[in-house]
Parts: structure tokens; C-alpha cells; sequence
């Protein structure tokens, strides 16, 4: 059967038909638009659907047409206003241009007024200028002159020094336009005119403002406690820009509050306060370090209160502070305040000068009374505290500082001068030796009254700028008399060993000269430790007596710093004095059991250098004479508790044992030393063994080491 085909027309609609988009928004909206009035699917209904559509649309159109056309009507009336108002705008354009032409010679002389209006306001504003810059008026000029000295004075003189530099401004300015010659010369002769015109009210209103200041200056002196106000700091402002008559008033000011702190301070010595609350600080003269205290607390007081009130007066511009002058100066370069630096401290230093001589005076009345040592150094330390403080706020090149320096050293120079009558004293006046070697009570009373000082110098005040004085003059000053004293007995007690006196008893001693005292004592402690000691050489009582008076004098400042130095060399001497005590006691024994002549014998023998016979053959080391010495040595060690010295009057237990140690040490070394040159072939001894029984490690087991 033959394919039938498709019309090309008909081909393409199908096509268009099956490739066309039945979701499409468009589509559904017109076939939803189409099925309001497509009602009936027949044959003839879809034949006349284009027709239908077409009326469909055409019966749209009629409804816009009568739903517009009202509006189109507006329209036209709209139209219609709109070209009246064109022919109105017509006629008044021609009206406009009319007036124009017959008004144009009103308006250009308007306008030249009106230039000339700005013209004249210009030249007024110029004149108003110059009037203020360049001119006084006469409420001022009467201010200057007639009225009382108030804010409209300060105001009037800052508008003549303000006026003078617009003058030389304008003489600078003028100068330069070398152009107009004429008008430069003019302005010139102008600006020197005004110049001489102020400069004479400018010296007329200094002169008035230093004479008011200087009258308010000499009101300030009639009061304790004065309160500057502004007005006063506002004229002492103003008059820093003439120096001599600032200085006038500096010196006025100096001149008054001298007399008024003269006056307040012989008050608070002798009447006190109102109602004697505080009371008068002469009531505690009895009292030398309060009195001296209160007199310097009240300088300082009155020192910081005088130095606020010169600072507001000098420099009211400067935050009162309590900031010592020497670091203030320092900055003087920073801050370009040399000037009132200056100022300050000589306006202080005259305020107090007139308080130096009765100061002094009372001062100089303790001293001479003769306080005690520690009253005395007390002051000392007060003065020296108060000569750093005083001297930070007032400056150091000062009346009152220079006072309580010289005051300082005369009080040191009292201490000193005590400690030198106390150390005389005891150097004419020994004091005994007691029996068991203890020390005497002058020494302990002086390590008492140093403890005391250490403890007044450890507790005392130091200021900022300042620092503690050195100690060791003071120690030195108290305990090398004492010490002194001790190498005098010692001397004492060797020329009685050289010259073998007979002793006298203690009541002779109390009648014979103070020098003879300690050689007195030490005789009897001699005498009694040659029957009581036999063991001991003479010397042992006066280096037992000496280390007892050293330890008594260390072991309290052991424990201070400021003495710990003085106490290290007192360690040494006593380590000192304890060698060679221990090598007399040392020695002592050697002797009695005759070894100590025969000691360089055996110290040779180890000697290669040395050449000598073998010990044997040597007389006084041959087995014979060396057997019986060692007999009685080993009866020494090996006897009673007794027989070694053991010290007991030695004060301090701990040298007591370190002497006993050392003393066997040197015992068991002299020993080790004698069996070794026993036991040494070449010295040719028969039987060492049997003359040198015991080995050296036994005898250091019985020595007890």
C-alpha cells in the first residue's frame, strides 16, 4: 500500500502544533482567557473561532473606548486652561520688557551705592581696628591712672603691652614696603609716636603696681599664716616683666616675712601657742635631744609654709610643690626657670637668717652642758638629718643650712670629745684584773654603751639625699682605749716576768700610782698560777686575760653589720693571741719533759740539707737521755686530768676547747715527728721500738682527737 503524503502547508502546521509548549504561562493564560466565552465544542463553533475571537476583541475595544472617554475630555479642557495661561505668560513677558527699558538708569545707581556702601563699611571696620589695636580709650586710661588698682587695671596694662608690640609690628612691616615711600614714612612716624605714648603709661602703671605690691607685701608681714590672693599673684605676674622692680618687692617681702618669722619663733620658744597649746619649747630644756628636736621640727614646719607663700608670691604660675631645690635646679635648663629659682632661695635664705643666731645660741648652751655620750650622739645624728632636709628645700650656700652644718660638727665633735675623756680616763685608771681573768667592768660597760650607739645608729633617720655616716671612726674611738688598755697589762705583765719583782698585795695596789695598777694585778695572778698552774708559762694568765676582754668585746657585735669589719679584725687578733698562747703551753710541756732542746735535733734530721751525726751518737739525743724525756712525756699524757692544761679561765667555751684541741694537735704532730726519727734507720738507734712504745695514732686516741 502506497505512502499518502502531507501537504508541505499542512506539515509545517502540525509540526508547529506538536512542538508547541502546552505549559507555557501564556498558553494556559489565553486558553483560560478563551474558555470564559468558547463554551460549546462542536464542528461549527471551531470553525467560527476566529471570528468569534475577533468579536470577542472587538467588543474590548468598544468598552475602553466609552470607559476613555471621559478622560479624553478632561484632556481637551486641561489643553484649552493650559493655552490661556501661554497667552497671559505672553502679555506679561511684554509688560516686563516695557518696565525694563524705562527702569535701567534706577538700577545701575543702586548698584553703585551699594559698592559704595561696602566701600565706606570697609573703612570703618579699618578705623574700629586700628582704634582698638592702637588706642587706649578713656575708661582704660583712667583705670591705669586714677582708679583703684582692680581687674580693669591688669586689663588696661595688657592692652598697652599689646599695643606697643602692634607697634613695632607695624614699624617691621612698613619698613619693608620700600614701594610706596611716602606712606612708609608716615606709618613709621605714626608707630613711634604711639610707641613714646605707651611706653609712658606702660612705666607709669609699673610704677603704681610696685608701689601697691610692696604695701600688700608689708601686710603680709603682720600675719602668721598670710593668704595671698589673686589680685596680689596677678600683680607679681605683671611686675616679672620689669626684674627691678620685681627684685624691689622680693626684697620686701625678704625684709618682712625675716621680722615676722624672728618674732613667731622667739614666740614658740617662750610663750608657745594660743593658750600655750603648743606648750613653750623651752619648757623641755631640761630635755637636750627633745629640745633641740622641737626647735628643728619648727624650722622645718615653718621652712615648708615661708617656702609656699615665697613660691606663690614669686612664681604664681608654678604648682607648689615640696620638690627640693638641687632637683629643681636641675631642670632649670627644661623649664627656663633659673630666675625664679634664684629669687626663691634668696628671699629664703633672708626670710631665716634672723632664726640662725637664737638657734645657735641654745644649740651651742646643750652642747656646753655636758650631755651624755648617748644624748650626745643622738644630736649629732638629729643635726646631721635635718642639715641633709633643710638643705634640699632651702639650698645648701645658705645661712640656716651653713648654721646647722657648723652646729653638726660641734655636736660630733662633743661625742668625740666624750669618747676621748672616756678613753683618757681609762688609760689613767686601769682597771684591776680580777682573779678568774674575767673581764673588767669598764670594758663590759663600753661594749654596753657601743651596743647602744649601734642601736641608736641603726635606727636612726636617713634622708633622701643623704647617707649614713661611716661607724668604724665611732667604734674606734671607744674600744681602742679599751684595747689599748689591754696591751698595756699585757706589757705590764711581761716586764714582771723579765725583771722577777715581788708582788704586793691588793692593798697596796689600791695606794700606788694608776699606772702600776694592772702590772700589780697580773703580779698576783702570776704568783697564784706559778702554785696553782705549774703546768702553765707565766705568760698564759695575761693571753687568757686578753682573749676573755677580746671575745667579751666581739661576740656582742657579731651581729651588726656596721661593726661586722671592727669584729673581723678582733677575730683575728684573738686567733693571734691563741696561737701563741697554745704554743707557750706547747712548749712549756716540751720543756718539762726536756724535749724541747732536743726538737731541732729530729726537725734536722728530716732536713736533706742539713748534716749532722745520727742521733744516737748526739748527746743530748741518745737513747739514754731521750728514753727518760719520753718517759716523763708519756707520764704527762697518760697521768692525771691535770697534768695537760685544760684552760678553765678562759671565758668562752668554745675557744676554751679549741685551745685544748689545738694544744693536743701540736702535742700528737711533736710526737708524730720524734717516732719517726726514732724509727728512722739511719739515726741508728738499737731498740726504737722499746724506746718509743706507744705508735702515734695511740697518743692521738688518748689526747682525744
Amino acid at each position: 500500500m502506497a505512502t499518502v503524503g502531507v501537504a508541505p502547508g499542512l506539515s509545517r502546521k502540525l509540526k508547529k502544533v506538536l512542538e508547541s509548549r502546552t505549559d507555557s504561562p501564556d498558553l494556559l493564560a489565553s486558553l483560560n482567557t478563551l474558555s470564559t466565552f468558547y463554551t460549546e465544542n462542536t464542528p461549527q463553533a471551531r470553525r467560527n473561532l476566529r471570528s468569534t475571537i475577533e468579536k470577542r476583541c472587538l467588543s474590548i475595544n468598544h468598552d475602553f473606548l466609552r470607559a476613555s472617554d471621559s478622560a479624553q475630555q478632561a484632556l481637551d479642557r486641561v489643553e484649552e486652561e493650559v493655552n490661556a495661561l501661554a497667552d497671559c505668560c505672553d502679555r506679561i513677558a511684554k509688560a516686563l520688557n516695557s518696565c525694563s527699558a524705562t527702569t535701567g538708569d534706577i538700577i545701575n545707581t543702586t548698584e553703585r551705592l551699594r559698592q559704595e556702601l561696602e566701600i565706606t563699611t570697609q573703612r570703618q571696620e579699618i578705623a574700629s581696628c586700628f582704634l582698638r589695636d592702637y588706642q587706649l580709650s578713656n575708661e582704660e586710661i583712667n583705670a591705669l591712672r586714677e582708679e583703684e588698682l582692680n581687674e580693669n587695671f591688669f586689663k588696661a596694662l595688657s592692652h598697652v603691652q599689646e599695643i606697643h608690640a602692634n607697634c613695632k609690628i607695624l614699624l617691621r612691616t612698613h619698613h619693608q614696603d620700600v614701594c610706596f615711600t611716602n606712606v612708609s614714612t608716615l606709618m613709621q612716624r605714626a608707630g613711634l609716636e604711639l610707641m613714646d605714648m605707651m611706653a609712658v603709661y606702660q612705666e607709669g602703671a609699673y610704677e603704681r603696681l610696685c608701689r601697691w605690691v610692696q604695701a600688700e607685701c608689708r601686710r603680709l608681714g603682720d600675719s602668721d599664716n598670710p593668704e595671698v590672693g589673686e589680685l596680689l599673684k596677678t600683680a607679681v605676674r605683671c611686675l616679672k616683666e620689669r626684674p627691678v622692680l620685681f627684685n624691689y618687692c622680693a626684697e620686701e617681702v625678704a625684709n618682712m616675712r625675716h621680722n615676722a618669722l624672728f618674732r613667731r619663733f622667739l614666740s614658740a620658744l617662750t610663750r608657745g601657742g594660743p593658750g600655750e597649746l603648743p606648750r613653750p619649747i623651752e619648757v623641755h630644756a631640761h630635755d637636750p635631744l627633745r629640745y633641740v628636736g622641737d626647735m628643728l621640727g619648727w624650722l622645718h614646719q615653718a621652712l615648708a609654709s615661708e617656702r609656699e607663700l615665697v613660691l606663690v608670691l614669686l612664681d604664681p604660675d608654678a604648682a607648689v610643690d615640696t620638690e627640693p631645690i638641687a632637683q629643681r635646679s636641675s631642670k632649670i635648663s627644661e623649664s627656663d626657670n633659673g630666675k625664679t629659682e634664684s629669687d626663691l632661695k634668696f628671699v629664703l635664705d633672708r626670710i631665716f637668717e634672723g632664726v640662725c643666731r637664737p638657734f645657735k645660741v641654745r644649740v651651742e648652751q646643750v652642747l656646753q652642758s655636758q650631755p651624755n655620750l648617748i644624748i650626745a650622739y643622738k644630736l649629732s645624728n638629729t643635726l646631721e638629718f635635718y642639715c641633709y632636709t633643710i638643705s634640699d628645700l632651702l639650698g645648701r650656700e645658705t645661712s640656716l643650712c651653713n648654721t646647722l652644718w657648723l652646729l653638726k660638727d660641734a655636736a660630733q665633735k662633743t661625742f668625740f670629745d666624750i669618747l676621748k675623756s672616756r678613753g683618757e680616763k681609762l688609760l689613767r685608771y686601769p682597771p684591776l684584773v680580777a682573779v678568774d681573768l674575767s673581764p673588767p667592768q669598764a670594758l663590759r660597760e663600753g661594749v654596753s654603751v657601743l651596743l647602744e650607739i649601734i642601736e641608736t645608729h641603726d635606727s636612726m633617720m636617713v634622708p633622701a639625699s643623704g647617707k649614713k655616716q661611716p661607724f668604724d671612726p665611732v667604734i674606734s674611738a671607744l674600744l681602742d682605749p679599751i684595747i689599748q688598755v689591754l696591751r698595756m697589762c699585757e706589757q705590764a705583765a711581761e716586764a714582771h716576768k723579765s725583771k722577777g719583782v715581788t708582788h704586793s698585795s691588793r692593798r697596796s695596789r689600791a695606794s700606788t700610782e694608776p699606772g702600776q695598777m694592772s702590772k700589780s694585778s697580773f703580779d698576783a695572778i702570776l704568783s697564784n698560777s706559778s702554785s696553782t698552774l705549774s703546768s702553765q708559762d707565766s705568760k698564759t694568765p695575761s693571753k687568757i686575760f686578753l682573749i676573755n676582754c677580746l671575745s667579751a668585746i666581739q661576740q656582742p657585735l657579731l651581729g651588726h653589720e656596721v661593726a661586722s669589719e671592727y669584729a673581723k679584725n678582733l677575730g683575728s687578733m684573738i686567733d693571734n693571741h691563741m696561737n701563741i698562747l697554745v704554743e707557750k703551753e706547747v712548749d712549756a710541756i716540751l720543756r718539762r719533759c726536756g724535749l724541747s732542746k732536743k726538737m731541732p735535733y729530729f726537725r734536722n734530721s728530716f732536713n736533706k740539707e742539713a748534716v749532722q751525726a745520727p742521733l744516737a751518737e748526739i748527746e743530748d739525743t741518745s737513747p739514754a737521755s731521750l728514753s727518760e724525756c719520753l718517759k716523763s712525756f708519756f707520764g704527762l699524757i697518760l697521768g692525771s686530768e691535770s697534768s695537760l692544761p685544760e684552760f678553765e679561765q678562759m671565758q668562752v667555751p668554745k675557744l676554751r676547747a679549741d685551745a685544748c684541741l689545738q694544744v693536743a694537735k701540736l702535742l700528737a704532730e711533736a710526737y708524730q715527728l720524734i717516732y719517726s726519727a726514732i724509727m728512722d734507720p739511719k739515726n741508728g738507734y738499737p731498740d726504737p721500738k722499746s724506746l718509743a712504745r706507744h705508735p702515734p695514732h695511740q697518743i692521738q686516741t688518748i689526747l682525744g682527737f
